[in-house]
């Protein structure tokens, strides 16, 4: 079984590949090493390489892999990097970035106790020691280990939270869902000299951002 998953991980990366989703040899590697059957119900376990949102529990989903792909080459995280994301999930993004920053720190930012608790038993499962995760308000960002090299959100925001502006480092990248709770458009905003540059990357559907910052 383990070995078909495997290969089903392989069949998902070419097929990510050829649609024009992934080309970073780094992010694939990652996508290629991190078992996404670990971070599903048992149930699921069958559409692991499905290129489909999955529910994780508690209303919240998996993303689908074009769009963790899509998201993680944006990022351009590299290997010494600091990175925080908001809304760890089950951990399956989180793993993703701490295989390319292998050399960095993950720290991720969950509200639901029940997830954080999940994502930490399969990180730890798997054997992940980058990766700290937090129960916290995630709209607010995680000041204590400001500032990060890259922010990542997984999570629909009615607009970019001032607290993750002044938590990223400069020059550095952050990328957000923004707009409603139903749709939102994917933003890449850059800090460079104490400039913020913002360049959207297209219709995207996150779960809803909550939170003092968020909705």
């Amino acid at each position: 079984m383990n070995m078909n998953r495997k290969s089903e991980r392989r069949g998902l990366i070419k097929k990510l590949k050829s649609e024009g989703y992934l080309s970073n040899e780094r992010v694939i590697e990652a996508m290629l090493k991190v078992p996404r059957e670990e971070f599903i119900t048992e149930y699921q376990k069958s559409y692991a390489y499905a290129d489909r949102p999955l529910p994780i529990g508690e209303g919240q989903t998996i993303s689908a892999p074009h769009m963790v792909a899509i998201m993680t080459e944006h990022l351009d995280v590299e290997e010494d990097h600091k990175v925080l994301e908001i809304g760890a999930g089950s951990g399956y993004q989180a793993a993703i970035l701490a295989e390319i920053a292998n050399k960095g720190k993950i720290y991720t930012v969950e509200r639901i106790p029940e997830l954080a608790k999940k994502a930490e038993e399969n990180l730890n499962r798997i054997g992940y020691k980058n990766i700290e995760i937090i129960i916290s308000d995630g709209s607010k960002g995680y000041k204590k280990e400001a500032p990060y090299d890259r922010i990542i959100v997984t999570a629909g925001a009615p607009r970019i939270p001032e607290s993750l502006l002044k938590q990223l480092k400069d020059p550095g990248k952050l990328l957000i869902p923004v707009g409603g709770k139903m749709f939102q458009e994917l933003k890449l905003v850059e800090k460079k000299k104490g400039e913020f540059s913002t360049k959207n990357l297209g219709g995207c559907v996150f779960v809803p951002l909550i939170g003092d910052e968020g909705w």
